[in-house]
């Protein structure tokens, strides 16, 4: 039976982002995103109009959860740096609301940005651990991207910090950007105990969020309703291609 906690499946779990400005877009989103069965559902709460409210978002995360059921969340509050929207909070407020996500909710995963001071990201580690969360460990480049020394050192680093899932995402100027960020992804699954999700962005690296998992990225990025960054393709076409190339590799 495949499993649904991030790198514990054989072949890469499919997550799709609910992006709502109001809590009636983000439940509606959520309504759809659900009949199309992805495997793990991402909360952009940056996108949240009332994410400067701990308890508004707490109660609307509880909600979400108690909806989903056995499909575990990712809540995420990417920062502008990173991609994300422009938010009312700062980075160390940002943690406090992850904490806060952590003590008062059964989300399963918060994504917490490598870019944070190290003592904000242990901090949150220990609240995380505490109340048995596990952190997604990020990093995002929308520019370009870095060579595959950066990227694997980025990895490793959540894998340093103790942290339960790497994720890096990059931007490919050209389609060898590509094949840097799956060679990294290889080089990290030898080397790394940390379960990865790894992809290419934009029109070049939608192909990463199809074969990512051939190299050791455990998770992949769809869309349900809306995306929530470029490159992600419709569930219902990925999933056929998944079950594709699963087979094939499979084949004896």
């Amino acid at each position: 039976m495949k499993s649904n906690v991030i790198g514990e499946s054989g072949q890469p779990l499919i997550c799709t982002p609910l992006v709502g400005k109001k809590r009636e877009n983000v439940l509606s989103e959520l309504a759809d995103v659900l009949e199309k069965k992805p495997d793990i559902i991402e909360w952009r709460a940056d996108f949240f109009e009332g994410i400067a409210n701990t308890d508004e978002v707490i109660e609307l995360a509880n909600e979400i959860k108690a909806i989903a059921g056995d499909t575990p969340i990712i809540f995420t509050i990417r920062s502008i740096r990173e991609g994300g929207q422009s938010i009312p909070l700062s980075d160390e407020e940002a943690i406090e609301l992850n904490a806060a996500i952590c003590r008062n909710t059964k989300v399963e995963y918060v994504d917490c940005e490598l870019s944070n001071q190290q003592e904000h990201i242990h901090y949150l580690r220990k609240i995380a651990t505490e109340n048995g969360t596990k952190i997604v460990a990020s990093f995002h480049n929308f520019d370009y991207t870095p060579s595959q020394e950066f990227i694997v050192q980025k990895l490793d680093q959540a894998e340093q910090y103790q942290l339960d899932v790497a994720k890096v995402a990059v931007m490919p100027q050209k389609l060898e950007d590509v094949l840097t960020l799956l060679s990294a992804t290889l080089e990290a699954k030898k080397r790394l105990k940390t379960p990865l999700i790894t992809m290419s962005m934009g029109k070049y690296g939608a192909i990463s969020r199809m074969v990512g998992g051939v190299f050791g990225s455990s998770l992949t990025f769809a869309v349900g309703a809306k995306s929530s960054a470029p490159g992600q393709v419709p569930i219902e076409g990925l999933k056929t291609v998944l079950e594709i190339i699963e087979r094939s590799m499979n084949e004896k």
